[in-house]
């Protein structure tokens, strides 16, 4: 009868326990000097040694002939408690014998000396599931025991143990054991049962199994079962980590803010039954692992993926903030919170999707921290764009066209004033009557430059701009603009505005909103201030000026008396 390989090789002697060297040495070291405690505790996480510990310091205290302070496992005794037929260690889960009567039993046994064996050895596994009344009735026998019985209690939830309980017992914590102990435990396993299993299989399944070798071994049992060798492909597929690219999808889609394709991603999920419990849990570990990626310089040690997901993973990253990331980490936590109590469990993901596609829907704290966050990051990479206008086909009537053709032709300064051309050399003249002038030495001066003239009408075209491209209208506050020729110059204090003409289509709505008022063709540029003259000291602005000029701008009557 085929034996899986967890129980297979579960440890028989303290040498072979795998990644608890502190544990190890001291329980054999107690065993060799004969200081034995009536009482211990062994926690950590599941898979890490405590029960197979357990087994081994049962068997070390009551065998015959001990070497080095490990169990024989030849001598009768050893036999008999591996096969279960010495009844003096007793092993009791308490996830289903935790009421007072079960522990009053026990109580009673331990009184009656062992039949075979030196010591009654009681292994109480998962001992933090017992009942306040089973503690208490426990209190006292594991305080004072009989000489000839011994305690051992596991458990993963240490910290729900009475102090009353930990007092009384000699405490080994065990770790979570290093992914190169597990791989290397895993090549030995492999080599015994003659299963062809390569490096980087072997370290994916180590890292997988989240430092329990339990766990390892059950994924290299099953992994085994494809009949070839085992890669990283297949430990991929075995783990259930291949077939995810719709984690990348969904994320690549929030983090470009496209609110419809994310929902239509989700939508797609949805229709092809996977379960929303599942995909949320499966986001909160990648956008961890794009945490990590950003984070910490050696993100491939601490993020569990295939090989070729990493890469993909920290290029990722670098489309969000960190700020932004842990914010939609909190999105999708409190989202896995009400997925357990919520009826719509979809409508559930949909809303959490579309709050981290769109910070603006969210008021919580950390959402306006990852809005500011990533405002600074744009400002710092000069990447700054504002969302492009939404402009209404109703809008443009159609003889209204676009006033400039080519928007990356606009000329965004003061034009250069038209320089005089060189005066021709002229020639002395061989008498002294005058020469005729030469139809180039007749040439006029040049004209002037063109003068500025105020464009009166810029309050309006800022109305009608806020009715086309509205988020641009709180950047041109206290603006003005004069008309020199073909060009409208625009006046503003913002030394960014040039910048956000320069990308999208604002120049064109403006543009557009100027056509609308006036029905003239202007280019567009931004003034050059820095040939004005500045103004005097003494020259003060009047604030209720510059409060009725914003005020206009945003499209507020404002009643001039």
């Amino acid at each position: 009868m085929y034996q899986v390989l967890y129980r297979k090789w579960r440890p028989q002697t303290f040498a072979d326990v795998v990644g608890q060297p502190h544990v190890t040495a001291s329980l054999t070291g107690a065993v060799q000097s004969g200081r034995l405690s009536h009482a211990y505790l062994f926690t950590g996480s599941r898979g890490t040694g405590k029960t197979s510990c357990a087994k081994i310091l049962a068997k070390a205290v009551n065998c015959e002939r001990p070497v080095d302070g490990n169990p024989c496992n030849t001598c009768d005794t050893c036999r008999g408690i591996d096969n279960g037929s010495i009844l003096d260690v007793i092993e009791i889960d308490a996830a289903s014998n935790n009421g007072v009567d079960n522990i009053r039993d026990l109580r009673e046994e331990a009184n009656y000396t062992p039949t075979h064996a030196k010591y009654r050895v009681y292994i109480i596994d998962e001992v933090h599931m017992l009942s306040t009344g089973a503690f208490n009735a426990l209190l006292k026998t594991l305080e004072e025991p009989p000489e000839h019985v011994k305690f051992i209690l596991a458990t993963t939830e240490v910290h729900k143990l009475p102090s009353t309980i930990l007092s009384r017992c000699q405490r080994f914590d065990f770790k979570r054991i290093e992914p190169q102990d597990i791989a290397a435990r895993l090549q030995y396993v492999a080599s015994q049962e003659n299963i062809s299993l390569t490096d980087d299989g072997a370290m994916l399944i180590a890292r997988v199994s989240d430092g329990a070798m339990r766990d390892a071994l059950s994924l290299l049992d099953r992994c085994a079962a494809y009949g070839e060798t085992i890669t990283e492909a297949v430990v991929s597929d075995a783990a259930g980590l291949a077939g995810r690219e719709h984690l990348f999808a969904l994320t690549e889609s929030v983090a470009a803010r496209d609110s419809e394709k994310t929902l239509t991603v989700l939508n797609d999920l949805y229709n092809n039954a996977c379960n929303m419990e599942r995909l949320v849990a499966d986001l909160i570990a990648h956008f961890r692992a794009m945490m990590i990626a950003r984070s910490v310089s050696n993100y491939k040690d601490l993020i569990v993926c295939p090989q070729a997901e990493l890469e993909k993973i920290y290029v990722q990253s670098k489309s969000f903030t960190l700020a932004r990331i842990l914010s939609d980490i909190d999105i999708l936590n409190d989202t896995a919170v009400r997925l357990k109590n919520g009826a719509h469990r979809r409508t559930a993901v949909e809303m959490a999707l579309l709050r981290m596609a769109d910070e603006r829907l969210d008021t919580d704290t950390n959402a306006l921290l990852a809005r500011i966050a990533e405002l600074e990051r744009r400002l710092e990479t000069g990447a700054f764009q504002m969302p492009k206008a939404s402009v209404k086909p109703n809008d443009i009537t159609e003889n209204t066209l676009p006033i400039v053709e080519n928007p990356e032709k606009i000329l965004f300064e003061e034009p250069k004033k038209a320089e005089a051309p060189a005066q021709p050399k002229v020639l002395p003249a061989e008498n002294s009557a005058e020469k005729p002038k030469t139809p180039a030495e007749s040439q006029t001066q040049p004209a002037a430059p063109p003068t500025d003239t105020e464009f009166t009408k810029w309050s309006e075209a800022l109305e009608r701009l806020a009715a086309i491209d509205r988020p641009l209208v709180p950047h041109m506050a206290n603006s003005t603009a004069i008309i020199r020729g073909d060009f409208l110059l625009i006046k503003t204090e913002n030394p960014l505005l040039g910048q956000f003409l320069q990308t999208g289509s604002h120049a064109n709505c403006i543009a557009r909103a100027v056509y609308d008022v006036t029905g003239v063709k202007y280019k567009l540029g931004i003034f050059n201030t820095a040939s004005a003259a500045p103004q005097k000291a003494s020259e003060k602005k009047d604030p209720l000026a510059d409060l009725l000029n914003r005020a206009r701008t945003l499209g507020v009557h404002v009643i001039d008396q």
